[in-house]
């Protein structure tokens, strides 16, 4: 499959199932355009009319270029036939039931009071509750059992507000430390936060600690502290701002990014996004929120169109930024065209349900931290290990060639179909599509791939 677009002065065509990427000419790119469907002679005819000002456009060289583009598809550069269907189940299939990583929601509880929290302000529709040190250590103990030959294990900590539960968290990392020679496992861990709670023990570990941390900041004061508020209704940026940027500045080159969600109050959301690189961030992250459509935070089908103009025009300020010495990186534009996943794990997805689980303070195991609550989802628990194994095999069988609404979707070997638990909440099926999610994605690949397109030109 072709897909060509046009964005900030390039011609771009996508080879997708080849990986190939092409910048083009104007001309070119309508000649591949018609390539498929019209001979050498329509195309010809057509091109010459529609070029009929422009001298340099004759007929031998819409030949050469014809040519070019005949010699492109001969090589498997374009046009390349879609041959990975039969491939899309054995990824998950020779992983067998080897699990690499948890989210430990240590606290269903949290501190702030956002109504637009997918988690129900870190209850998940459920009772608050706190993991207890031995429920932490009996999951990391079946992490480590279900993890076959794996080295590299990762667990997240997550809420709710991990924070409110602080000293289990380090009890937890302090345990997992101590098997890890035992049992020849590495551990990795990450924090997310919303950041009340930050201080000189929590940086101090965090940096020590931690692979990974990710901070809760929605943006600009106004955008911020109108959803990001405590149960009085309190903002909370001016008291995390200064704690996250005392962290980001101390971590010495290790992970960690800002991660926001902007609303229907911020459709134009570069601007939280150019705002929180004036703060000094530069690792930054920025997602639609996800909710019904009568919420008042819902994003309408006129904010997707300001969204899209938005994205194009972040990814030109990026591109300027970084010509002039300071760039910022943008979570959903990191794209690896050379060394990034394999067609398999491109195929298969996130791996939720099967590799990466999540665990409640009480031990219950659910395919993602987005599933959990949802009692028909729930695998099993930290005990007993996976006591749905049918639940589990539909999460398996479970990738970019299962839904039927991805079959004719250009960029569905970049999203590996997409979030599984956005399409349930859409659809009803972990099959289904969450459109709204894919239009953005689709813009956001477009960007990303324009980016590189114009960083491999500089100098």
């Amino acid at each position: 499959m072709v897909h060509q677009y046009k964005l900030n002065g390039y011609n771009i065509v996508l080879d997708t199932c080849s990986g190939g990427i092409h910048v083009v000419d104007d001309v070119a790119y309508d000649v591949i355009a018609l390539y498929e469907n019209h001979t050498p002679e329509e195309i010809t005819a057509e091109l010459l009319e529609k070029y009929r000002d422009r001298p340099d456009v004759t007929p031998e060289e819409l030949a050469e270029c014809i040519a070019d583009v005949a010699e492109l598809a001969a090589t498997g550069q374009l046009y390349t036939p879609d041959t990975f269907a039969g491939m899309a189940g054995d990824f998950k299939e020779r992983s067998g039931d080897v699990v690499k990583a948890l989210c430990l929601h240590v606290a269903h509880t949290c501190n702030l009071n956002c109504s637009y929290c997918f988690a129900s302000q870190g209850k998940y529709h459920g009772d608050r509750a706190l993991m207890s040190f031995e429920v932490g250590k009996q999951a990391l103990d079946f992490l480590i059992k279900h993890s076959g030959s794996r080295t590299n294990l990762e667990v997240d900590f997550f809420g709710g507000e991990p924070l409110m539960n602080w000293e289990v968290v380090k009890q937890l990392v302090a345990y997992a430390r101590t098997q890890e020679e035992p049992h020849g496992k590495k551990f990795r861990f990450t924090l997310t936060t919303n950041g009340m709670l930050i201080d000189g023990d929590v940086i101090d570990f965090a940096n020590r600690e931690m692979d990974n941390v990710v901070l809760s900041l929605d943006g600009r004061k106004e955008i911020h502290d109108r959803l990001r508020v405590d149960y009085a209704g309190n903002g909370s940026y001016d008291v995390i701002v200064p704690k996250f940027q005392k962290l980001a500045a101390s971590r010495n080159g290790k992970s960690y990014y800002i991660r926001g969600t902007f609303t229907h109050a911020n459709p134009d959301f570069t601007k939280d996004v150019f705002h929180m690189a004036d703060l000094g961030f530069t690792e930054l992250s920025m997602e639609p929120v996800v909710c019904g459509p009568g919420d008042p935070a819902a994003l309408t089908p006129e904010d997707l169109e300001t969204v899209k103009a938005e994205y194009e025009r972040l990814a030109v300020e990026m591109l300027r930024r970084k010509r002039a010495g300071n760039p910022i990186t943008f979570y959903h534009y990191m794209l690896d065209l050379t060394g990034g996943p394999c067609i398999y794990k491109r195929i298969s997805g996130c791996g939720s349900g099967t590799e990466y689980m999540a665990v409640t303070p009480w031990g219950d195991l659910y395919p993602c931290h987005q599933f959990v609550g949802e009692e028909a989802y729930k695998l099993g628990d930290v005990w007993n290990g996976v006591t749905a194994p049918a639940l589990r095999e539909e999460f398996r069988a479970c990738n970019a060639y299962a839904r039927p609404g991805c079959a004719d979707c250009w960029a569905k070997l970049y999203c590996s179909g997409g979030c599984a638990a956005n399409a349930y909440h859409a659809s009803g099926s972990i099959r289904g599509v969450y459109e709204p999610g894919c239009e953005l994605f689709r813009k956001r690949i477009e960007c990303a791939v324009m980016l590189q397109a114009a960083e491999a030109e500089d100098p």
